[in-house]
C-alpha cells in the first residue's frame, strides 16, 4: 500500500510537461486518464444544474438529474415501484470514535466540538485527485450550511504540515483540517480508499459512509434530511449496519462479498459464518476473515480461506474409524502329565 500511495503522490507532484505520452507506464497514462474522467463529470454536472436552476424546468429536468444520478451514484437507488430516489442512512447507528488533534491553525481539532451540527467527516490526501476534485464542492456546502454543518478534514498525507497548510490555502479551505494517524484511520476501518467521507448525525453518530468521489447532490440531501429540511420526493430508508461503516459490525452479516454459501444447509451456514469471525486473515491485515472480506474484496488470501471452510462442510472427511480391539490371547493349553 505504501508503495503504491508514493507512486500516486510523485504522480501528482511531478511536471507533466517534461513527460511525453510515450514515456510514461501505463500506472501514469491511467492516472491522467482517469483524473480527466473526473474532472468531464463534475464539469458535466455542474453545467447540468446550472441550466436546471435557470430555466427551473422540473419536469424535464429533475428526471435527467435522477438518472444521472442512479447511473454514477449508487447511493441515490431507486424504489421498486418507481423512479423515486432513495437516501439510506443506518439504523441504530454506533456513535462515531472520538478524537483530538491539532488543526492546521493550531487549533484543537474534535468531534465534541461539533456535538449538535451534523457533521461531514472527510479523509484525503493532497495528491489523490477525486479528493482534490471535491474540494469546492465541499467549501461550497460548508458555506450554505455553516452554522449547522461542521465539515472536518482529516489528511492522511505523509507530507509536512506547512505543505499541506499551503494546500489548504491554495483551495481556499473553510473548515478545520488536521492530520489523521494510523490509530484513528484504524478506528474507522483503516481507510482503503479516498477519499472516504462519514456522515454523522447530530449526536455524534455514524449513519452512512461513502468511498470515492460523490456528487455534492448526495452530500446536501443526506445533510438535509438529518437536519430535518426538505428534500423533495427523496425517500429515507434504513439499513443494519453489517460491516459496512464499522467492521467490528461483519458479525452481524449473513453475506460476505466473494463468499458463496448457497450450497450450505442452515445449520451450515451458521457455523461457517462463525468461523469466518473467529478465524484471523494470514493477509496481513489483522482483521477476521469476515472483515477482510469486506475490507479488501481483492485479497486471494481470505478468499480461499472461506472457501476451505466452505468445502470442509460441505464435503466433510470421513472420520478415521478406531482399530478393533484384538480379544486376549487364550493361554497356551497345559501340557497333560504323562
Amino acid at each position: 500500500m505504501n508503495s503504491e500511495l508514493g507512486h500516486w503522490q510523485k504522480y501528482w507532484a511531478m511536471p507533466l510537461a517534461n513527460w511525453t505520452w510515450s514515456e510514461m507506464n501505463w500506472q501514469t497514462r491511467f492516472s491522467i486518464v482517469s483524473a480527466a474522467c473526473c474532472a468531464l463529470l463534475l464539469a458535466v454536472r455542474r453545467l447540468l444544474f446550472a441550466v436546471v436552476e435557470a430555466r427551473n424546468r422540473r419536469s424535464f429536468f429533475s428526471c435527467l438529474v435522477t438518472s444521472l444520478l442512479l447511473g454514477f451514484f449508487p447511493s441515490f437507488s431507486p424504489a421498486q415501484d418507481s423512479n423515486q430516489p432513495i437516501i439510506r442512512f443506518v439504523r441504530n447507528p454506533d456513535p462515531a470514535p472520538d478524537f483530538k488533534l491539532t488543526g492546521l491553525d493550531g487549533k484543537p481539532v474534535t468531534l465534541a466540538d461539533s456535538h449538535g451540527k451534523v457533521i461531514l467527516l472527510n479523509f484525503w490526501a493532497t495528491w489523490c485527485g477525486p479528493c482534490r476534485a471535491e474540494i469546492p464542492d465541499l467549501v461550497e456546502l460548508q458555506n450554505k450550511y455553516k452554522d449547522r454543518l461542521q465539515i472536518l478534514g482529516l489528511v492522511v498525507d505523509e507530507d509536512d504540515q506547512d505543505a499541506i497548510k499551503e494546500f489548504a490555502e491554495k483551495f481556499g479551505i473553510n473548515y478545520p483540517v488536521a492530520i489523521a494517524g494510523n490509530d484513528i484511520r484504524f478506528q474507522y476501518g483503516g481507510i482503503a480508499a479516498l477519499p472516504t467521507s462519514f456522515v454523522l448525525d447530530s449526536e455524534g453518530r455514524i449513519v452512512q459512509k461513502h468511498e470515492g468521489l460523490r456528487d455534492p447532490l448526495l452530500y446536501e440531501t443526506e445533510i438535509r434530511s438529518l437536519l430535518g429540511l426538505p428534500i423533495g420526493n427523496v425517500k429515507v430508508e434504513t439499513f443494519e449496519d453489517t460491516g459496512q461503516i464499522f467492521l467490528k459490525n461483519a458479525d452481524r452479516a449473513s453475506e460476505l462479498p466473494g463468499v458463496d454459501l448457497s450450497k450450505l444447509t442452515p445449520e451450515q451456514k451458521i457455523s461457517a459464518l462463525h468461523k469466518f469471525n473467529a478465524e484471523t486473515c494470514t493477509c496481513g491485515c489483522k482483521y477476521t476473515l469476515a472483515q477482510c472480506r469486506i475490507y479488501d474484496r481483492n485479497c486471494q488470501i481470505s478468499k480461499a480461506a472461506t472457501a476451505k471452510i466452505i468445502a470442509a462442510l460441505v464435503h466433510p472427511a470421513p472420520s478415521k474409524s478406531a482399530p478393533a480391539k484384538s480379544s486376549p490371547a487364550a493361554p497356551p493349553a497345559k501340557a497333560k502329565e504323562k
